[in-house]
């Protein structure tokens, strides 16, 4: 993977990443930093979404890893699983921060229309980082959603929604999650070549 130029790609959750949050911080920091931008952050549909990032992916020819919070989580799940292998192949892994259990009780109306969530194994590597006290997931359903996706699970304590309300504004933390999923990239490149 270091030989290829990776493009990060940010798909951020429902009502968009402001400035502050740390997906909008690792956009400007990590080289070739991209994102999915949503015609309308406030009432998501599902099909909308899921189009959006596959123009994203289809634009350009670089590989990318994703790099998703929340409902970009969900999104990214709807993706693959109808994505075309062309498109599928230039993903090579994704970060999936703080998924948003669409299909929880108290979910907002204008989330529901995501579920239900996928839960086919991804067709690439991937990480997820949850909390032990994200109102969106818990943690056992972090942990079902990861193994589900085939993912590396990691639950955070103490963590919240990993956003700028639960004090998460750079999130440099984060970081070694977005190497770990890489080196994990890395491997499988060198089983596969």
């Amino acid at each position: 993977m270091r030989s290829e130029s990776i493009r990060y790609l940010i798909v951020p959750g429902w009502q968009g990443s402001p400035d502050d949050h740390w997906q909008s911080h690792w956009q400007q920091a990590l080289p070739n930093g991209a994102r999915v931008e949503q015609a309308d952050w406030m009432t998501p549909r599902r099909e909308d979404w899921v189009a959006e990032l596959e123009r994203c992916i289809a634009g350009s020819p670089q590989p990318s890893i994703l790099v998703a919070h929340s409902l970009g989580c969900i999104t990214v799940a709807h993706w693959a699983a109808q994505a075309p292998l062309e498109l599928l192949r230039r993903v090579r892994g994704a970060l999936l921060v703080a998924p948003a259990d669409v299909q929880r009780n108290n979910c907002p109306e204008a989330l529901r229309n995501f579920a239900p969530i996928p839960r086919q194994r991804l067709p690439f590597v991937s990480q997820l980082v949850g909390s032990d006290n994200d109102s969106a997931a818990s943690a056992e359903r972090a942990i079902e959603l990861g193994l589900d996706w085939g993912s590396e699970i990691a639950i955070l304590s103490g963590a919240g929604h990993i956003n700028v309300k639960s004090g998460h504004h750079r999130w440099e933390q984060g970081f070694a999650y977005l190497y770990r999923l890489q080196n994990r990239i890395e491997q499988q490149a060198r089983r596969t070549a």
